[in-house]
């Protein structure tokens, strides 16, 4: 059986839960609690030598790591990732842009508050998350005004890729009020069959 090492309240883990829950394929969960120090252990480094979650191991004992490389993974030959070379490379554009423009700014933000407690040493860092996350969330408001999914008319990977991050924006205190196609696809997304949430 396929196992999955992570924090159920992490983001990027919450994209592999979603995606073995989207597919009906049976998994074992493993915690990690990063906060002590788990990822750093030698038998965790002996899995992903970046010591960080999530990890999924294949039944041959194989690793793989870094959530967005994981889920092309596991939606390879399915509808979550278009065969299309134009339409598979847009939803590589999505999950580079959430990694690189969406992440480092909603994730940490979010971090910041949920599990630190907005210690005074990071609130200048916490502000600055929040100008870049709202630019973020700007450009996905953009592109859900002309399509129901990041990628045309198809949900697909790049959906969970964002979706896991901003459905929990509002703990890293960011408000949705004014990104209402964002929040009608947060809807869309929760609807699908086999949907689970991040705390389920």
């Amino acid at each position: 059986m396929l196992k999955v090492y992570g924090d159920y309240r992490s983001g990027n883990c919450y994209k592999i839960k979603l995606m073995l829950n989207l597919l009906g394929m049976p998994y074992e969960w493993i915690a990690v609690d990063i906060l002590k120090g788990e990822t750093q252990t030698e038998a965790f480094l002996a899995k992903n030598p970046n010591g960080k979650i999530p990890v999924l191991e294949l039944e041959d004992g194989t690793c793989l790591w870094e959530s967005n490389a994981i889920l092309n993974y596991l939606a390879d030959g399915t509808s979550f990732l278009p065969t299309d070379p134009r339409l598979r490379t847009q939803v590589l554009q999505w999950q580079f842009f959430e990694q690189y423009s969406h992440e480092p700014s909603i994730a940490v933000a979010r971090f910041i508050q949920l599990y630190q407690n907005m210690p005074e040493e990071r609130l200048a860092e916490y502000q600055r998350c929040h100008v870049l996350g709202y630019k973020a969330l700007r450009v996905m408001e953009k592109q859900l005004q002309n399509t129901p999914y990041l990628v045309a008319e198809q949900y697909s990977i790049a959906d969970i890729a964002l979706y896991a991050y901003t459905h929990v924006a509002d703990e890293g205190g960011f408000d949705l009020s004014d990104f209402p196609s964002i929040r009608t696809w947060l809807d869309r997304v929760a609807c699908h069959p086999g949907h689970i949430g991040m705390l389920d």
